[in-house]
């Protein structure tokens, strides 16, 4: 059964720090572009970041870049977020999800997903 569970998720003060980890089970992250995403209250799901699946190409929406990472780790069939100076307008429900298309931050080209998890930026 294909799953992607994501995790990591909590409270956290504007500034801080958090790291995401989606964990793939049921198949091989290694051939699949792998996103994240993240959806707030009243608001559409917006691309995060995606890595892609073999050269491990990285990108990144404009509002999170040079705060945020996205990393993989092939022999752990994981999918990491770090997330660094976080921000109020961070908060949201994070999303993981799998394609096996070319690397792309347009959630109808992912074909997983996992069940979220919640950032919370508030002091």
């Amino acid at each position: 059964q294909v799953q992607l569970v994501e995790s990591g998720g909590g409270l956290v003060q504007p500034g801080g720090s958090l790291r995401l980890s989606c964990a793939a089970s049921g198949f091989t992250l290694d051939y699949y572009v792998i996103g994240w995403f993240r959806q707030a209250p009243g608001k559409e799901r917006e691309g995060v970041s995606c890595i892609s699946s073999s050269a491990g190409n990285t990108y990144y929406a404009d509002s999170v870049k040079g705060r945020f990472t996205i990393s993989r780790d092939n022999a752990k069939n994981t999918v990491y977020l770090q997330m660094n100076s976080l921000k109020p307008e961070d908060t949201a429900v994070y999303y993981c999800a799998a394609s096996r298309e070319i690397a792309t931050m347009y959630p109808w080209e992912y074909d997983y997903w996992g069940q979220g998890t919640q950032v919370t930026v508030s002091s």
